[in-house]
């Protein structure tokens, strides 16, 4: 067997994974909420993720990996290196504000206001919402998309969870203080968009500050909070240069 890369959500891996299939075996869970992965348990914090997916990579017989995490996804596998550090051996993470506090709300760090409303933006649930989300996580985003092409998308992947994805939102901002959060010693590649809305770059120094010398900060120009579906090439580039 040879080495394992860990990655979430399919789609957000579209133009990565042939770069990383001949060399490593590469999974790509969906988290509890997202895709048809679920739970009846009240539990929205990054622990219970991190313990649901320990159990599948225990399942699958993989004793170390690398992991690769976007947004939400980075949060876990930030979650995943305090818990399991053995099991780790490099961690990527990509616009992934593990580092925010609830102040930076408070000080309009980000482009809402509220929680409430950042639920609405990232869980959105009609046309007019999603292109907002769009204008916040692209550079340039698709303009002229016909509101019933956005209602289609929205009922095939944004239709199921909204209430308990708003839970997992509210969860990642409740009581957040920099000064609580543990710090890794895994070597780190820290993936950032230059003009990220949704998790602003300077998060990105922040993490860089808090991890210290075993993390590495890459700023891609020209991108957003989905640099990866926006420069695939630079993103792959990267990935490239620090897993293989």
């Amino acid at each position: 067997m040879g080495p394992t890369l860990l990655a979430n959500a399919m789609w957000q891996y579209a133009e990565v994974l042939r770069h990383f299939t001949p060399r490593f075996n590469v999974y790509v869970p969906d988290l509890i909420f997202f895709g048809r992965s679920y739970t009846s348990r009240p539990d929205r914090t990054e622990s219970f993720q991190v313990r649901c997916l320990m159990r599948l990579i225990d399942l699958q017989g993989v004793k170390r990996m690398s992991m690769v995490g976007i947004s939400y996804g980075g949060f876990v596998a930030y979650s995943l290196a305090v818990q399991y550090p053995q099991a780790l051996d490099r961690l990527v993470l990509c616009c992934t504000g593990v580092c925010l506090e609830v102040k930076d709300l408070e000080a309009g760090l980000f482009p809402v206001k509220s929680l409430e409303e950042a639920k609405q933006v990232l869980t959105p649930q009609t046309p007019e919402k999603l292109r907002e989300l769009m204008r916040v996580s692209f550079v340039r985003p698709a303009t002229g998309v016909p509101s019933f092409f956005l209602s289609d998308f929205i009922k095939v992947m944004c239709s199921e969870y909204v209430e308990e994805k708003g839970e997992l939102i509210q969860e990642i901002l409740e009581d957040r203080e920099l000064s609580k959060l543990p710090k890794i010693r895994q070597p780190t590649l820290l993936v950032w968009g230059e003009q990220d809305r949704i998790f602003p770059l300077e998060l990105g120094h922040r993490l860089k500050r808090h991890i210290g010398d075993s993390a590495k900060l890459v700023v891609i120009k020209n991108a957003g909070h989905a640099v990866n579906l926006e420069k695939p090439k630079e993103f792959s580039k990267h990935l490239k240069l620090f897993l293989l």
